[in-house]
């Protein structure tokens, strides 16, 4: 495998609003600003010695702090984004309450040169989001997705 690989699952709802996705967004200080392009399939790096599949359950639930949905998972393919990563995800039909979520942390140095370790929510929010809105506010590449899970959807 070449190049840096990340796998993720998009839920999907039906609702009287139409259909909607639950979208992530990224946490950190880079994006704590940023609206547009900064919400994202709940996904996360893999290495080799790990199935994509296996991949995006875990990372669900290491984002998010709850386990992954059961149910079909459909596929959505693969994307990739301007930074070169490649990312597969698939859609699961199912509910989330995102008051529930307890997300992961990661450490980076912050404020950048300071020496100081600062420890950072991998997501600082999820939502629900109809597709025309959720493609404004999704990682570009990533908006594929959308429309791919928009052509398998009744």
């Amino acid at each position: 495998m070449t190049g840096r690989r990340s796998a993720g699952l998009l839920l999907f709802r039906h609702t009287d609003r139409g259909l909607e996705v639950l979208l992530a967004h990224m946490g950190g200080p880079f994006f704590a600003k940023r609206h547009a392009g900064a919400w994202t399939v709940p996904k996360g790096e893999y290495g080799p010695d790990e199935s994509a599949w296996a991949a995006a359950r875990r990372e669900f639930e290491e984002e998010l702090g709850l386990p992954p949905p059961d149910g079909e998972a459909l596929s959505l393919g693969e994307v990739r984004q301007t930074n070169g990563k490649i990312v597969t995800a698939w859609a699961i039909e199912a509910d989330l309450d995102p008051a529930t979520i307890a997300p992961g942390t990661f450490r980076m140095e912050w404020p950048p040169r300071s020496g100081r370790i600062a420890e950072f929510p991998e997501v600082d929010r999820v939502d629900w989001f109809g597709l025309d809105r959720a493609r404004e506010v999704i990682v570009g590449a990533q908006a594929a997705f959308l429309d791919r899970l928009a052509e398998h959807s009744p």
